[in-house]
């Protein structure tokens, strides 16, 4: 994952820094004092699980609980105001914003760049090599062993066997699942038409599981199992992760330097309304990759994040 913004300026309500008399030492930053609620998506977790405790760590007068609850789970609890900021993969569209009341002090901040990795469980195979019109057929269920002649084309002189797929989905309302039909969608003209785009979709195969690390359990603890996972929790978990086909012909596993390749391909093409770089140009762009932001509002006449 790739921290492309940092959380800086973390403010509840308010307070004074010290100063000297006969020496004047750096003014202490007045980040005030409190704890802030946050909840939202899993992708960015572990990025904001190590942030918020380094900057509790910092400025101790300060505390962030956030709650891993998904993307969709997220903009509810924002618009519910039972949260001081939410977080999701997918920025808020205009109906989401009224939703909340359609607040002028909304400000939704990008946070993190990150990679979906195409994590799966077969013994003997430390290879694999997908491309995307083959894992859209896999999530479509019409490829459903592992020596399908589709996934055999594109590992020559790999034995593989003839187990069963289990295709594992997010079950939660999941920014992960946004990035990974946007990306099937751009590749099969199947999936475009009959599943398409969306945080929750009508996935036509497999079982699912509630956030990152659920998909990841799942596909660990399963023979056979494929699923799309952010990569710190394949990293975390040990998960074996395929090599996927971009754009440009080059098989890739998901990496941080495939992220920042893909965003800087998508360059000054990115905003609130264009956010996708799935599927990006250039010999080094990821195929899965994607923003994660913050939303936030102000309390007190401070900002709450900036």
């Amino acid at each position: 994952m790739v921290a492309v913004g940092t959380i800086i300026a973390l403010a509840a309500c308010g307070g004074s820094a010290s100063t000297g008399t006969t020496s004047t030492p750096t003014p202490v930053a007045d980040v005030g004092s409190g704890q802030l609620q946050g909840a939202g998506a899993t992708f960015p977790e572990p990025f904001y699980t190590k942030a918020f405790y380094q900057y509790n760590q910092d400025h101790s007068s300060v505390s962030v609980n956030y709650q891993s609850i998904g993307s969709g789970g997220g903009i509810k609890a924002f618009q519910a105001g039972t949260v001081d900021f939410g977080a999701s993969d997918v920025p808020m569209a205009a109906a989401d914003i009224a939703a909340a009341g359609g607040d002028a002090s909304l400000v939704q901040v990008p946070t993190i760049l990150g990679v979906e990795s195409i994590a799966y469980n077969l013994q003997g195979v430390d290879k694999l090599k997908l491309d995307g019109t083959t894992l859209a057929s896999i999530y479509l269920g019409t490829v459903k062993t592992w020596n399908d002649p589709a996934i055999k084309a594109l590992n020559s002189g790999v034995s593989l066997p003839s187990t069963a797929i289990t295709v594992v989905h997010r079950s939660d309302s999941s920014g992960t699942s946004y990035a990974f039909t946007d990306y099937l969608s751009k590749i099969s003209p199947d999936w475009k038409t009959k599943v398409g785009v969306g945080k929750a979709v009508q996935w036509p195969a497999g079982v699912g599981a509630s956030g990152n690390q659920g998909v990841g359990q799942q596909v660990k603890t399963t023979d056979g199992a494929i699923g799309y996972v952010e990569l710190a929790y394949v990293v975390q978990s040990s998960l074996q992760q395929a090599y996927l086909k971009n754009d440009a012909g080059q098989f890739l596993q998901a990496s941080e330097a495939g992220a920042t390749a893909a965003a800087q391909a998508a360059a000054s093409a990115i905003s609130p309304t264009s956010f996708s770089i799935t599927n990006e140009s250039g010999a080094k762009s990821y195929p899965i990759s994607t923003f994660s932001s913050l939303k936030k509002i102000t309390a007190n006449g401070k900002p709450i994040l900036s």
